[in-house]
């Protein structure tokens, strides 16, 4: 089996742009409400791949449109690198929280613990609705495959949230 030239970004464009032809903006948007709930990309990262995409010939760039958006939409020959991709091992879990990290540095963090855990409260709190309403909403769409995506989702920051309680008491 052939490995993929692409990283993890760049396949996540990739299958978004299985849905249809969309510029950076709505890539981002499309990653936001598909993706955001358990995977991040930074607009800064979509506009720096999708040229090199265009370059390796897995994106086609449309014609440009008001203030200069582009529309791009994936080639056969992107399809074929996204499978390539997806049938490859997904290789070690990255795990970057920024909550579990300054709690890590606690005698330092002095008074601001409380703070810090209702701030992180309180973003797992937002981000555990949104998942388990897009994950309704996917199932509700029979799509099992997202709805599965969002359930690691919502597992996650319930989890989080458990233990926020003990960590910075």
């Amino acid at each position: 089996m052939a490995e993929s030239d692409i990283n993890a970004t760049a396949a996540a464009v990739l299958g978004l742009l299985h849905e249809g032809s969309m510029t950076g903006g709505q890539l981002m948007a499309a990653a936001e409400r598909r993706l955001g709930s358990y995977w991040s990309m930074t607009r800064s990262q979509v506009y720096r791949e999708l040229p090199v995409l265009a370059s390796m010939g897995y994106v086609k760039a449309g014609k440009q449109g008001q203030r200069a958006s582009q529309p791009y939409s994936i080639t056969q020959k992107g399809k074929a690198a996204f499978s390539r991709w997806l049938s490859e091992e997904p290789g070690r879990e990255l795990v970057r929280n920024p909550y579990a990290l300054r709690v890590a540095f606690g005698t330092a963090l002095g008074t601001g613990g409380t703070k810090l855990r209702k701030e992180a409260e309180e973003y797992h709190n937002e981000q555990l609705t949104e998942a388990r309403e897009q994950a309704k909403e996917a199932k509700k769409e029979g799509d099992k495959m997202t709805a599965a995506g969002l359930e690691f989702a919502v597992n996650y920051h319930k989890a989080a949230l458990t233990w926020l309680k003990t960590a910075t008491k």
